[in-house]
């Protein structure tokens, strides 16, 4: 797909048009990413349009919406969703890519040089990050254990910081019981109400703000 066909399926979304460039951009990473799938399994989705309708789209739902911050943590960020989309579209946001295994960390890392972005690779766990590293927002999406990741993103919430967690029916009560019990205190995060996904059935963004 090329940078007007992204654009349009944008506005098939119901989504804003996106600010001068910002389709180019996806329009490499897409041809980035589909390349380097071939070698590597980033997404089990191989067909451009696909994964412009079940990756780009929501992600960049999701960076139309996110609060105003400076610094963001995009935990377990695998083929760079949403963390990657957030850079392109919110340039002001210093984006962290946090990715545990090589190969992916060293596919974010070319994408974000190709893209020139404004974005760092963690390539460790991130519980293994220097405790004073702090965020104004944290996003979970598909990422594995994730209770036990709602739990690790919280220690690095700034207070005040935003959690930003795609979600489904099934998920939203697991998540919420999982920061309260890191917590302790289910009003440590204030939770606004979820975003319905663009497109997707019984899928939404989960925010929350912390609050202690």
């Amino acid at each position: 797909m090329n940078a007007q066909q992204i654009e349009t399926a944008v506005a098939a979304a119901g989504l804003p048009s996106l600010p001068a460039g910002a389709n180019a951009g996806f329009e490499q990473y897409l041809a980035l990413l589909l390349k380097w799938n071939a070698k590597l399994n980033l997404t089990a989705i191989r067909e451009p349009a696909e994964i412009v309708q079940r990756h780009f789209l929501e992600c960049i739902q999701c960076a139309q919406v996110l609060p105003a911050v400076s610094t963001l943590l995009d935990f377990g960020s695998g083929g760079g969703f949403p963390g990657l989309p957030i850079a392109i579209l919110r340039p002001q946001i210093t984006v962290t890519l946090g990715e545990s295994q090589a190969k992916k960390a060293a596919f974010l890392r070319e994408a974000v040089r190709i893209l020139g972005l404004k974005a760092s690779v963690f390539d460790g766990r991130i519980e293994t990050m220097d405790a004073s590293r702090r965020f104004q927002a944290v996003t979970l999406r598909a990422v594995d254990k994730m209770a036990e990741a709602c739990s690790l993103a919280l220690e690095r919430m700034e207070v005040g910081g935003w959690l930003v967690v795609f979600a489904t029916s099934s998920t939203e009560t697991m998540v919420k019981n999982a920061v309260a019990d890191a917590t302790r205190s289910a009003a440590a995060i204030s939770w606004t109400d979820s975003i319905a996904l663009a497109g997707r059935d019984d899928a939404f963004l989960m925010m929350g703000q912390r609050t202690v």
